[in-house]
């Protein structure tokens, strides 16, 4: 089952993202998509605040991956926009078991490389506020916080 958020500003993408925050587990991903400007570095955000990570939270677009790891749990930030390929040497399936979060931005560009365990969100943009959030969980400790939040 597919669930959809309509976010109506920054606000809102924040406080959804501190709602699943409250779900969190351990080895939890979430794969972000949607075009440039969409909000997924903003839910980052949110996710990160709630975690109790106070960095300032940027894309990790030429790090490809940022490491938070003074928050309650720690957080794997991946932008993956400018890889060609996942090399071994990048280590991002270490990641998925490594007891934290992992937040994959672009994800839809390592598919291959994705746990199958995950939840999903394609952010889409209506106008310069408006986004609606389409929200695809995988496996059932997914659904059911989707459930519960949304």
């Amino acid at each position: 089952m597919d669930f959809k958020y309509v976010s109506k500003d920054l606000d809102d993408t924040l406080n959804l993202a501190e709602n699943i925050e409250s779900e969190k587990f351990p080895n939890m991903v979430i794969c972000l998509d949607g075009e440039l400007g969409s909000g997924k570095t903003v839910f980052v955000k949110g996710f990160a605040k709630a975690l109790g990570i106070e960095d300032n939270i940027t894309s990790p677009t030429f790090n490809i991956i940022k490491e938070y790891l003074n928050g309650e749990m720690p957080l794997y930030h991946m932008d993956v926009y400018r890889l060609d390929e996942v090399s071994e040497d990048l280590g991002i399936k270490d990641y998925y078991n490594k007891g934290g979060i992992t937040i994959i931005e672009w994800s839809e560009l390592i598919k291959n490389d994705l746990p199958e365990e995950r939840l999903e969100i394609v952010f889409k943009i209506v106008d310069e506020n408006t986004r609606v959030l389409l929200f695809k969980p995988y496996g059932r400790i997914y659904e059911e916080l989707c459930e519960s939040v949304l």
